[in-house]
């Protein structure tokens, strides 16, 4: 009987460790599973997130005016003709698929520069600009904001209020601490310049002001070239830096008009830095196509700062994509393309232009109270409405139409087959 018990005893015992090793696995998956589980949900993107909702919606008449993105006559985003041949040529004589630099191809930089700034500037000749290829805008913005942080830790960013939703975000990812300046006035539905000149001449030294460098967006608002002058003046006074996102070159009056007020900040031993995109006037959207370009006293000065914009984009994204830059650069660097792409840039402006002038005439012809007509004196692809948060949403739950809470619209997306929908809408909601 004893040594019944004592086998049992034995029996149950050489159980335990099979019962250990289980308890430890449960418990290390129960952590594991648990790991996320005080990790929130992020608010839906205010601008990317109206596509989705757009895309879920089954009624067959919706209007999408909310996303930045060019669409012609039939609602589509074309790929240019240009860029079909440049991605022929890029492709038959590509190599090789090794890395690129960390800035990116010298070649695709001072194609860039020479678009900007033309071909003769001062700042080309001496070599005090340094151009770095980057992924979109939003990467050129992401680079500035990194590079503020780590080099000018107690500068303070200054954004246009309004400015485009996502800057706020970019910056406070960085790290980089940012305020308003006042920009839009809504009572004329224009430039508050003003307010705007007022407020920069109380800026401290050695703050930095991001400026978009035409097509305001969501504005669409820009100053004229001699209030241009007066803010790149009173901004070299106080030993602020100014920051330009310079996303919509050519899509307000043209390729070297869009560029007037840039160039006011490029006097001799002016230091700046610029954010270009050329997802929009190449319709490069998803190639994510961007560059940024420090501008230093001189070109010694360039190469230290170049030294420290390197070292945060290894750290970003060590070094660019290549095809996007390279049609770009096979455009802007043969005349016969070059001359094919700003026509084509050309038909998209006057698209555009041309929806604003039938945006206000059908405003008018519905009945819907109030003076658009400055709808017609904003530049690019935006316009801000004059909407209500509250109207904006009765548009997109009572008749399928999507536009950013702002009240921005994309006017690219207003076409001759919608226009009449979309004014009798509004003028049901403003009613």
């Amino acid at each position: 009987m004893v040594e019944l018990n004592y086998r049992v005893a034995q029996d149950s015992l050489a159980g335990i460790p099979d019962l250990l090793c289980l308890a430890r696995r449960f418990f290390s998956l129960l952590a594991f599973v648990t790991m996320f589980e005080t990790v929130q949900a992020a608010p839906v993107d205010p601008i990317l997130g109206l596509t989705d909702a757009y895309k879920a919606d089954p009624d067959p008449n919706k209007i999408n005016l909310g996303v930045g993105v060019y669409q012609d006559a039939n609602g589509v985003t074309p790929v240019l003709p240009s860029v079909v041949e440049a991605t022929r040529r890029v492709v038959a004589a590509e190599k090789t698929k090794s890395y690129l630099p960390i800035p990116g191809s010298p070649q695709y930089g001072a194609a860039v520069q020479r678009l900007m700034l033309g071909a003769e500037h001062e700042v080309i000749a001496s070599g005090r600009g340094s151009t770095s290829h980057t992924p979109g805008g939003t990467g050129a913005l992401r680079v500035v904001g990194d590079f503020l942080k780590q080099n000018l830790p107690a500068a303070k960013l200054w954004l246009t209020d309004p400015t485009w939703a996502n800057h706020p975000a970019i910056f406070a990812a960085a790290g980089v601490a940012t305020d308003s300046v006042p920009y839009f006035d809504s009572a004329t539905n224009g430039l508050a310049f003003d307010a705007l000149l007022a407020k920069l001449r109380t800026l401290p030294a050695g703050d930095a002001v991001l400026l978009h460098g035409c097509c305001h967006n969501p504005s669409g608002i820009d100053p004229t070239v001699e209030q241009w002058q007066q803010i790149a003046q009173t901004l070299a006074e106080r030993g602020v830096l100014p920051v330009l996102d310079f996303a919509y070159q050519g899509f307000g009056i043209g390729l070297e008009e869009d560029a007037q007020g840039l160039r006011e900040f490029c006097q001799t031993g002016a230091e700046l830095i610029i954010c270009s995109s050329f997802s929009k006037n190449f319709g490069l959207y998803r190639e994510r196509v961007g560059a940024v370009t420090f501008i230093a006293a001189d070109a010694d000065r360039r190469d230290v700062v170049q030294s420290q914009v390197n070292r945060v984009i290894r750290t970003l994204y060590s070094n660019p994509p290549a095809h996007g830059a390279a049609l770009v650069q096979t455009i802007l660097d043969d005349d016969a393309l070059a001359t094919q792409w700003q026509a084509e840039l050309a038909e998209m402006r006057t698209r555009i232009n041309g929806m604003r002038t039938l945006l206000v005439k059908k405003l008018a012809e519905h009945g819907v109270p109030g003076d658009y007509s400055f709808i017609e004196k904003q530049l690019g692809m935006f316009s801000f409405s004059g909407l209500t948060k509250q109207q904006v949403e009765r548009l997109k739950q009572e008749h399928s139409i999507y536009m950013v809470g702002s009240g921005r619209i994309n006017v690219a997306g207003v076409s001759a087959a919608n226009v009449d929908r979309l004014c009798a809408a509004i003028a049901a909601v403003c009613g």
